[in-house]
């Protein structure tokens, strides 16, 4: 156990000590993020801070931990993080088209799935039963990966929010899976906190005023790595399995998918980039940069806090905690006009009742 210790420990100071040398590297080899329309940097930022991140984490478990994991499964998802690290560094270089990176992204996936043999196989549906997935297995975990990781990559636009997020949710999967969801590979959770400790050494470097970006190369990687670790507690999956990582990544999920319901309300392509996330949106709202992140941790912790409920609910109290829990983020987003100002069915149904509900009662007076 003092070796675990001590190893996360070095993981940080690790990661720490390799970012002025990324940085340095980042301006030599030109990935480089510049001021433009949909920045909100003001001067030429290094990206490519996820290499230090990656180096780090790769050490500790090929080095100081290699004894904790089983080997060949390890090499096997070492060669996919390689994939989308290459993937993202040429992104951060030369910016990669959305289809180039997606090839990317589906080699590493289908490593993970083919090589590493981490996938899901089965969905136990409340009140059905099992049932296995035969050939839908593939697409299914595919989806999930590239879902996933360009949900993190989404929500990487102002200093420290995708770091800090990460280890956020990260920190509350080790917790859930192994404690409650008696995942029998506890390794999990030990990769898990390295990840997370590797962050946290780069964290100080990323938070307003960052002196250096995560870059693709960070947030392709750290969304990767969160999608592979909720597989594991997927393969078998279940109505708990599946909720509690994506009420985990509450925060990236609602940003891509109100995103998505956006751009197709208002006819636009939904890979063009806009300034209409929720950090934009808490910003043009009057909060300052690090007031914006701040508030984004705040929620990702609610949506942590709302995840450990669901282990020690029934299925019953997990449906009303999740009905619960999209009345609420619809109201919050409709609130914030996330999807836009003139978009609030919620808030519009809950005026007409109240309307109702008030002339109602002056009828009877």
């Amino acid at each position: 156990m003092y070796k675990i210790f001590a190893s996360i420990f070095a993981t940080i100071l690790i990661s720490a000590l390799l970012v002025p040398v990324v940085r340095q590297l980042a301006f030599r080899v030109g990935a480089v993020d510049k001021p433009n329309a949909r920045r909100v940097n003001k001067k030429t930022m290094p990206t490519m801070g996820g290499l230090a991140i990656f180096i780090a984490f790769n050490f500790t478990n090929f080095v100081l931990l290699h004894g904790q994991y089983p080997m060949r499964m390890m090499i096997a998802l070492f060669i996919a993080q390689c994939i989308v690290l290459i993937t993202g560094i040429i992104d951060d270089i030369y910016e990669l088209k959305p289809f180039q990176k997606l090839i990317g992204l589906t080699t590493a996936a289908l490593v993970v799935y083919y090589v590493a043999h981490i996938r899901m196989t089965t969905l136990t549906i409340p009140f059905a039963g099992t049932v296995k997935l035969g050939l839908l297995s593939l697409p299914i975990t595919l989806i999930w990966i590239l879902a996933v990781t360009n949900a993190i990559n989404l929500i990487d636009g102002l200093d420290g929010l995708a770091t800090g997020i990460a280890i956020i949710a990260l920190t509350t999967s080790a917790l859930t899976g192994y404690f409650f969801l008696n995942v029998t590979n506890t390794f999990i959770s030990l990769m898990i906190a390295t990840l997370v400790a590797a962050l946290i050494g780069f964290l100080p470097y990323n938070f307003h005023p960052a002196t250096i970006y995560l870059g693709d190369t960070g947030s392709l990687f750290i969304g990767f790595m969160i999608s592979v670790f909720a597989l594991f507690g997927l393969k078998n999956a279940t109505f708990i399995s599946i909720i509690i990582p994506v009420i985990i990544l509450g925060v990236p999920i609602t940003d891509t998918v109100f995103a998505i319901i956006r751009r197709a309300l208002n006819k636009k392509p939904i890979m063009k980039p806009d300034k209409h996330h929720l950090h934009h949106r808490l910003m043009q709202m009057g909060l300052s940069h690090r007031q914006t992140v701040l508030v984004i941790y705040g929620i990702a912790l609610i949506f942590s806090f709302i995840s450990l409920l669901y282990p020690i609910s029934n299925i019953f109290g997990s449906l009303l905690l999740t009905i619960a829990t999209l009345l609420g983020l619809e109201i919050f987003v409709e609130l914030i006009g996330l999807v836009g100002g003139n978009h609030q069915p919620l808030l519009n149904l809950i005026k007409r009742i109240v309307l109702k509900s008030s002339e109602h009662k002056n009828g009877k007076e």
